[in-house]
């Protein structure tokens, strides 16, 4: 889960904005966010990912072939 780790982060950051700055629902929705992504990313092995065409995506492919954004 190590490389989908950074998720959980990014949720976890969006929780502490939404609890410092008094937005409860918000942050109460992100918890119930992160207990889900934690479960789900559980599931998944290192090879899981976005797939086009049934192949695994491959770092520097043309995101327009997957439908997705470039993270480098």
């Amino acid at each position: 889960m190590t490389r989908k780790h950074w998720m959980l982060d990014v949720i976890v950051d969006l929780r502490s904005f939404a609890t410092a700055n008094d937005l409860g629902a918000l942050a109460d929705h992100l918890d119930e966010t992160l207990v889900i992504a934690t479960a789900e990313l559980a599931s998944l092995n290192d090879t899981a990912g976005a797939r086009t065409n049934g192949k695994q995506n491959k770092p520097g492919q043309d995101p327009e072939d997957t439908g997705g954004h470039q993270y480098t």
